[in-house]
């Protein structure tokens, strides 16, 4: 796989600083006062999001800055395999839920516990995930061997990176999201073959399902204090950046997913691409007339979000502030 370059990270950390310097102010400059900082982070698988947060937690970990950080992954909240597989069991017809990855498949309040942990500043143990887990279908590590940060004579974590493809969605209105996937469902008609959609392939019913549980996800969403968004110029560079990976994997290591396999496995999250870009490019903060989310800020929600378009080299075209 062709190394990414990173053109993100001067963009992002005068932002980062800048908001983090308004939480600060917020709080009266008083650090014994003052909560974390939580910063989301989303981007399309490929684009870019893993460097980016490494080269955002080492800057923020170093001098002049030298604060305490921590990464904390959306992937890491996935049920448990155990969970997984009674949530596929309970929905058998509904291709979105029988692997990890839609809303729905993560542990929502283990999420929120571990938030409110975080955010007292307690003593706090980060949970982790291995994807290679049962053949690739994963499972969560075992608590045991869990990282846990504010620890006795630990200084507290000061701000917090969550990162993950889906960090920022927001649900629709029930009859918004019927019209959007009766307009998908009349593309695939019209078009046939050229249709490269994925929305237009599945039930409705199927999709009301992953979009009544990203409901729950709010509760995550409100508690962000800025958000960074990768967005690529067309969603469906992921289909070539996921094969990237894969065949780099394969090179690496001698095993990976076929093409077709990694099509198959992008095509599971695909149509949450399609529903859910156009809220978080207008901005997660911002009130949205037949968003489903009544709790987004309706004033103090400008300037929180900033958006880095990439091209398919996954370099940097535009950036906007929202």
């Amino acid at each position: 796989m062709p190394e990414i370059f990173d053109d993100k990270s001067e963009h992002c950390i005068p932002f980062l600083l800048e908001r983090l310097k308004a939480h600060q102010t917020q709080y009266g400059n008083d650090p014994a006062n003052t909560p974390p900082f939580f910063l989301g982070l989303n981007g399309v698988q490929g684009a870019g999001k893993t460097v980016l947060v490494s080269t955002l937690h080492k800057a923020l970990c170093s001098p002049p800055y030298s604060l305490p950080v921590v990464t904390l992954s959306l992937d890491d909240l996935y049920l448990t395999h155990d969970d997984q597989l009674a949530l596929a069991k309970a929905h058998p017809t509904n291709p979105l839920l029988q692997h990890r990855g839609q809303p729905a498949t993560h542990e929502l309040p283990l999420a929120t516990s571990v938030f409110a942990s975080l955010r007292a500043g307690h003593p706090t143990a980060l949970p982790a995930y291995d994807k290679s887990a049962f053949s690739g279908q994963g499972d969560r590590v075992p608590q045991s061997q869990w990282k846990t940060v504010n620890g006795e004579n630990e200084e507290r974590v000061k701000v917090i990176i969550f990162e993950g493809w889906s960090v920022g969605f927001r649900a629709w209105d029930e009859d918004v999201l019927r019209a959007k996937w009766g307009a998908a469902v009349r593309m695939k008609d019209e078009q046939g073959d050229r249709y490269i959609g994925r929305l237009g392939h599945v039930k409705f019913e199927d999709i009301k399902t992953v979009n009544e549980a990203l409901r729950g996800y709010d509760g995550l969403t409100d508690q962000l204090d800025a958000l960074i968004h990768i967005d690529a110029q067309d969603n469906h560079f992921v289909y070539d950046w996921r094969q990237e990976q894969e065949r780099s994997l394969r090179a690496l290591r001698g095993i990976g997913m076929t093409e077709e396999q990694v099509n198959h496995f992008v095509d599971g999250y695909y149509p949450s691409y399609e529903l859910y870009s156009e809220t978080l490019r207008a901005g997660a903060f911002k009130p949205v007339a037949h968003s489903a989310t009544a709790s987004a800020s309706p004033s103090g929600w400008e300037d929180r979000q900033l958006r880095l378009i990439v091209n398919k080299n996954r370099r940097v075209q535009a950036v906007i502030k929202i």
